[in-house]
């Protein structure tokens, strides 16, 4: 039996307003090519398949699109929602999405039979228990006055009984099955991305991978971008996302997982995802930067995604001026740059100069307009930050 185990496809994602749907057409495209090649059994996926808890219609057709070439295939389907998602939105369509063979668990159920799922093909028993998000309110009771330090040990404590519990379940009624458990969640020792939304509370209420026990054969993990065996001995994993969606993951060899499965073997093979697009990132001076992005000439299947930092010594408005003018002049074909911050080690009343005796204020852009009434507030510490986030909102704004 064969089983890919894939997630975080966040559907619906943008970067820096940039629609990732070609992104995840492409993938879409490669992941049915290779269930069909290598005669998939089952497909799983374990959580944020929607971008947004409420996605948008285009997302929507994108998702459903893939559900329905999948029909053409022999390979069945387990989905479970992620932090992201919505389980209402996962389990709306779920009688109708079950005549089809495909199962979804958006969100923790009442009764944990619920979560199992059974698969029988080539003499193997198997059960998949399908555990989605754990929302705080499924795993704990808040308690009037409690500490922060309080609601986190309580909050790994309640994910270490949740999956304890479901262990159980498994033992009592499916001994002898090869078992699967699917999760949502950070475990600690793993990777976080810029992209990524902090689970539980802060990223603290991070797991020990002991948490899933001795008993399945494989865990099929969710939440963390980056590819990550927690124990290759006991074959918990995270796929990771199969696109790049933040500049944090640009170096990262996205992948799925295959798992060849028998009654007498448990084996994982790990399949690269080809790159569809490639975000690169260029520091330096102005000047060092501007020949860099010019220069860019790597081709790939979708225009390459920029992210410019600029380090000068002095501060001056010419030089913010000509850091705009690259930002938003860009004329390398290949390459789009949705990203920049322009750093100075040396502060000078620069912007002091827009505003002499007699300047018309329809002269004065918004970024000089934001440092004068900063150089009025001397008082401010972390002035960069500012300025650097003033200039993502107007990016933002397209200002």
């Amino acid at each position: 039996m064969k089983i890919l185990h894939t997630s975080d496809w966040h559907i619906g994602k943008q970067l820096h307003k940039i629609d990732l749907s070609d992104d995840l057409e492409l993938f879409f495209k490669w992941l049915l090519n290779t269930i069909e090649k290598e005669q998939i059994d089952l497909l799983l996926v374990s959580g944020d398949v929607f971008d947004q808890a409420n996605p948008s219609q285009t997302a929507f057709k994108q998702y459903y699109d893939f559900l329905k070439r999948m029909l053409k295939t022999d390979c069945k389907i387990i989905l479970t929602g992620g932090n992201h998602d919505a389980a209402s939105v996962i389990n709306a369509p779920k009688q109708l999405l079950e005549a089809l063979d495909i199962k979804v668990v958006g969100g923790a159920t009442e009764n944990l039979k619920d979560l199992f799922i059974e698969f029988h093909k080539n003499g193997v028993n198997l059960v998949v228990a399908a555990v989605p998000f754990l929302k705080d309110k499924d795993i704990r009771k808040s308690v009037e006055g409690e500490s922060y330090s309080d609601k986190i040990e309580q909050i790994k404590e309640g994910i270490k009984v949740y999956f304890s519990n479901v262990n159980e379940h498994y033992k009592k009624n499916f001994d002898g099955h090869k078992y699967i458990v699917m999760g949502h969640l950070y475990v600690q020792g793993s990777f976080i991305s810029e992209s990524m939304r902090d689970i539980q509370i802060g990223n603290q209420a991070g797991v020990e991978g002991g948490v899933f026990g001795d008993a399945p054969h494989y865990v099929a993990l969710g939440h963390i971008h980056k590819p990550y065996a927690v124990s290759n001995s006991k074959n918990i994993h995270y796929s990771g996302s199969p696109v790049s969606l933040s500049f944090s993951e640009k170096s990262d060899i996205k992948q799925v997982n295959i798992i060849h499965i028998s009654n007498d073997s448990t084996k994982v093979e790990i399949v690269e995802v080809p790159k569809f697009r490639n975000l690169i990132s260029f520091s330096g001076t102005l000047n060092e930067v501007a020949i860099m992005v010019n220069e860019y000439d790597q081709v790939s299947d979708l225009m390459a995604l920029g992210e410019i930092v600029v380090n000068e010594e002095n501060e001056s408005i010419s030089i913010r001026q000509e850091f705009e003018d690259l930002r938003l002049e860009n004329s390398n074909n290949n390459l789009l740059i949705v990203k920049s911050r322009l750093n100075f080690t040396n502060k000078v009343r620069g912007a002091s100069e827009a505003f002499k005796t007699g300047t018309d204020v329809s002269e004065v852009s918004p970024m000089q307009m934001f440092e004068k009434k900063l150089e009025l507030m001397s008082d401010l510490e972390n002035v960069e930050d500012l300025k650097n986030a003033f200039l993502e909102i107007l990016e933002e704004l397209n200002l």
